[in-house]
């Protein structure tokens, strides 16, 4: 049994800290809403975010930071991106010892262009944490506290750090790999969330699975270009953060960047979207993101573009599908690696 705290109590921080309890570790979840954590706490139950689940009995909250973070010597950050600078200066202030750092969210953050890790890297003093390992893959919350099957990686510089991490959150129904190229893994889990909007946007229009697979095909392309040029290894583009979180991603009904996308297609106005949703579209964060770092590489990623035509200029959907589709003749399998 080891002591791991939780920072995050949505859908996806909860269903970790479900894995972890199941375990039998003993894993504190915090959330900045003390009713909430009255709710874990009492009821076992996070309804705002997974209706009709009873989380373990193990599995206690808290609202209390500082409290939460020296529980362990173990944090897994799971916050929208947005969050993540902020949170990790809060924690950098309240650490009583280095702690290893675990992330789950999937996103870049725009102007700056830094991944999740180089994020916490800047906020947390390097006498404060320990290796930072980003755990990623096909895996909606929903499903993982149903027990479904799921597989992730954990990616870390540190192997030794990737494979505690596996170990403490490897069961029967969910599979921890391990992998060293945390920089392919955090690209390739940022971007498939604007690759998803896309796919929702054209289901939203009405297109069929024929343009459903060119977007992910496509799609990966651009997310492999993109990943090379900033020093990923490529294979890691075929495995579970890339194509397979592509897949679940573009074509699940949990997938919120789907949903979005999918209200984007049908009409809606991104304003309208983000309000009806009610939680955060990680994918038009990403997209701005995804688009910066394209002109700072030079690398061609004509789906992003167009993606962010229509959610930053306003360009209709069916539009910036047409543009697309008119684009020059290219040979494919060179214009994935070369152009």
């Amino acid at each position: 049994m080891e002591r791991v705290s939780v920072i995050g109590a949505g859908s996806w921080g909860t269903a970790i800290a479900f894995v972890l309890a199941e375990n039998g570790h003993d894993c504190l979840l915090w959330t900045r809403r003390a009713e909430q954590a009255a709710e874990i706490n009492d009821q076992h139950t996070n309804a705002s975010y997974l209706p009709g689940i009873t989380l373990p009995a193990n599995l206690k909250a808290i609202s209390d930071l500082e409290a939460a973070v020296n529980h362990s010597d173990m944090i897994v950050i799971a916050v929208p991106t947005k969050a993540i600078r902020d949170l990790c200066t809060d924690i950098d202030k309240i650490v009583s010892n280095p702690k290893l750092i675990v992330h789950v969210s999937k996103g870049i953050e725009p102007d700056s262009l830094k991944r999740i890790s180089e994020v916490i890297e800047e906020e947390i003093s390097s006498d404060n944490r320990q290796a930072i390992v980003a755990l990623s893959g096909p895996s909606h919350a929903e499903e993982v506290v149903l027990r479904h099957p799921t597989t992730i990686t954990a990616a870390s510089f540190d192997s030794e750090a990737a494979k505690r991490v596996q170990d403490l959150f490897m069961n029967q129904y969910f599979r921890v790999y391990t992998n060293d190229d945390l920089i392919g893994v955090e690209i390739g889990a940022a971007l498939k969330n604007v690759i998803a909007l896309a796919a929702g946007i054209s289901d939203g229009i009405g297109y069929g699975d024929n343009a459903k697979a060119a977007l992910i095909t496509r799609g990966l392309a651009e997310i492999t270009r993109l990943g090379m040029k900033m020093g990923a290894n490529p294979l890691t583009f075929s495995g579970l953060t890339g194509l397979g979180d592509l897949i679940v991603t573009c074509t699940s009904v949990h997938s919120r960047n789907w949903k979005a996308g999918n209200l984007l297609g049908q009409g809606k106005s991104l304003d309208e979207v983000i309000s009806g949703m009610g939680m955060v579209i990680e994918g038009v964060r990403t997209t701005k993101a995804a688009h910066q770092l394209s002109e700072r590489y030079g690398v061609s990623m004509p789906l992003t573009e167009a993606l962010y035509s229509i959610l930053f200029d306003n360009v209709p959907p069916k539009e910036a599908v047409d543009q697309l589709m008119s684009r020059m003749k290219k040979q494919e399998i060179e214009d994935i690696f070369f152009k």
